[in-house]
C-alpha cells in the first residue's frame, strides 16, 4: 500500500467516535485459522492468550476511548464454510468490544449497497477493499470525498437496521 494511505490502525487509533464495517462477501482468502478449523481444530475460548490478536486488542482500545465499533455481514444462505467459520470466530470480535449483526442477503435485496466492503471511521473517511472474484486480497482504497463517506455510511446504516445481533443469528 502506498505510505501516503493510513492504515487500519492509524484509522482506528484516531477514530473519536465511530467505527462502522460492511461485509458482503461469502468467501475471503484462506488463512491458517480457517483451514485449522476446517481440519477440526476448535478455539479454546478460556485461554485469551491462544486466540487474542493485535487486531482484537486495537479495537478493545478504541472502545475504551467510547469509539463505538460495529461490523455488519450481508451473507448468501446456506452460507459458505468461510461463514460457518467467520461465525464460530465472531465471539472473539465481541470479546473485544464490537458489536456484529447479520442479514441474509435475502432480505436485503431492496437495499442499495455500495459495491465493496468497506469501514468508514467517523462519519468522514471511508477505506474500501478490493477483492478478486475467488476472495484474494486486492488493495484497499482510502478516500474522503463526502459524498462517497455519505453513502457508505448510509449503507451501513440500512444493513444495521434490518440486521440480526450475533448473539440471536444462527447458522443452519
Amino acid at each position: 500500500m502506498p505510505s501516503n494511505v493510513p492504515t487500519f490502525d492509524d484509522l482506528l487509533s484516531s477514530a473519536k467516535r465511530s467505527a462502522v464495517h460492511l461485509e458482503m462477501r461469502d468467501i475471503y482468502y484462506s488463512n491458517p485459522r480457517f483451514e485449522a478449523w476446517q481440519e477440526g481444530h476448535r478455539v479454546d475460548w478460556n485461554d485469551r492468550d491462544s486466540w487474542w490478536r493485535p487486531f482484537h486488542q486495537s479495537i478493545a482500545d478504541a472502545v475504551a476511548r467510547g469509539v463505538t465499533v460495529r461490523r455488519a455481514r450481508v451473507i448468501s444462505e446456506p452460507v459458505t464454510e468461510y461463514i460457518r467459520w467467520e461465525h464460530y470466530v465472531t465471539h472473539a470480535n465481541v470479546t473485544a468490544g464490537e458489536q456484529v449483526r447479520w442479514v441474509p442477503r435475502r432480505l436485503a435485496s431492496d437495499l442499495l449497497l455500495p459495491g465493496n466492503d468497506f469501514w468508514v471511521f467517523d462519519d468522514t473517511t471511508v477505506r474500501i477493499h478490493h477483492f478478486s472474484g475467488g476472495g484474494d486480497f486486492i488493495q484497499d482504497e482510502f478516500l474522503d470525498e463526502p459524498r462517497l463517506v455519505e453513502l457508505c455510511a448510509s449503507g451501513f446504516e440500512r444493513v444495521w437496521d434490518r440486521a440480526i445481533p450475533h448473539e440471536q443469528f444462527e447458522i443452519h
